[in-house]
């Protein structure tokens, strides 16, 4: 009965928002746009929930072009470009069959013009042949969400490679119809590498014979050094479902991801609709790439996320899942 009730009233407000037309009356909503290590909310649901609010018609992305110095490592200051001040840029979260109104606006004081391209656009550039943006100035362009995935955004003015060396890229997910499997946590990583300069009044930049060598002096996590460390390390409890959604912008290197102490219980590695790998040790992600690993943790402990192209740690990448709770002896022990 208690069940009955609470679908009466789910139905009711669902009418209330549909209207005479049966066109929803929420047809317009804004995205909630998370920096890294965090992942926006499913706010849609499935089932019921999805049936009568999770068919959106328009989402509204508002993103910023921002240059600024920040640390790329201890001791190091670095003259970075981003997507809204940060590196990576947010991320951004929609469903298959929305209209993506995206907005794009270059910081006044900013230098350079930017603009986007966005890896989940079927269309000329990813959408930067209607973007590119000169400081000051606001471009729009809207697309259609096509095809689930993890996908990719990245800068493509000028050359590229700078605007994409300094920063300037991020990761935005478009689910499937009913959204994903449920999970306890969800988290955002991105790899990548910067090739900086010798600093200069106590500032490094893109040094583009480093990039022409393939030579970083830097590959981390989520834009720095520490990045997924100390204060910034990945927290979960013992028997949790977590889910990374892991970007790899390079942008010349493979990443070979890797969890020590974890095995990923499947990996989306076809793709979103096409089929997962299971019991995965380490999964290949290609420059401009992204994937998505699920996993449960069955023990606490500190759990160190790398690149296990190994060399690339004492580099920067590197990272921790904490995991608290019980300890399982049946999972693992010391001695017999």
């Amino acid at each position: 009965m208690r069940k009955k009730i609470g679908y009466g009233v789910l139905l009711a407000f669902a009418t209330m928002a549909i209207g005479f037309s049966g066109t929803a009356a929420f047809a317009e909503v804004m995205a909630k746009l998370t920096t890294a290590p965090n992942v926006p909310a499913d706010e849609r649901g499935s089932g019921i929930m999805q049936k009568f609010f999770g068919k959106a018609e328009t989402v509204v992305v508002n993103l910023q072009a921002e240059e600024y110095v920040g640390d790329l490592a201890e001791g190091v200051k670095y003259g970075f470009w981003s997507f809204g001040g940060t590196v990576p840029g947010p991320m951004a979260r929609v469903r298959v069959g929305d209209s993506i109104e995206f907005h794009l606006s270059n910081a006044a004081n900013n230098t350079q013009p930017h603009n986007i391209d966005i890896h989940a656009v079927n269309g000329p550039g990813g959408g930067a042949a209607f973007t590119t943006v000169e400081p000051g100035e606001e471009k729009i362009f809207t697309f259609q969400a096509k095809a689930p995935g993890i996908f990719i955004y990245h800068c493509a003015a000028g050359a590229i490679v700078d605007h994409i060396s300094n920063g300037m890229y991020g990761l935005v997910l478009v689910e499937p119809e009913g959204g994903l499997p449920k999970v306890d946590r969800e988290f955002y990583v991105m790899q990548s590498e910067f090739f900086a300069s010798e600093p200069e009044d106590g500032i490094a930049t893109f040094d583009i014979q480093k990039g022409l060598d393939e030579h970083p002096t830097h590959v981390v996590f989520n834009g720095k050094a520490g990045g997924l460390l100390g204060d910034n390390a990945l927290k979960a409890k013992v028997d949790e479902t977590v889910r990374i959604y892991f970007g790899n912008i390079g942008p010349n290197s493979v990443s070979s991801f890797h969890i020590i102490g974890e095995i990923f219980d499947e990996v989306y590695d076809g793709g979103i609709g096409g089929p997962t790998s299971k019991n995965i040790q380490t999964t290949l992600v290609p420059s401009a790439g992204a994937t998505i690993v699920d996993f449960k943790v069955d023990a606490p402990g500190t759990y160190i996320l790398v690149d296990h192209s190994i060399y690339r740690v004492a580099k920067g990448a590197i990272g921790h899942l904490v995991v608290e709770g019980n300890e399982n002896p049946q999972v693992i022990r010391q001695g017999k």
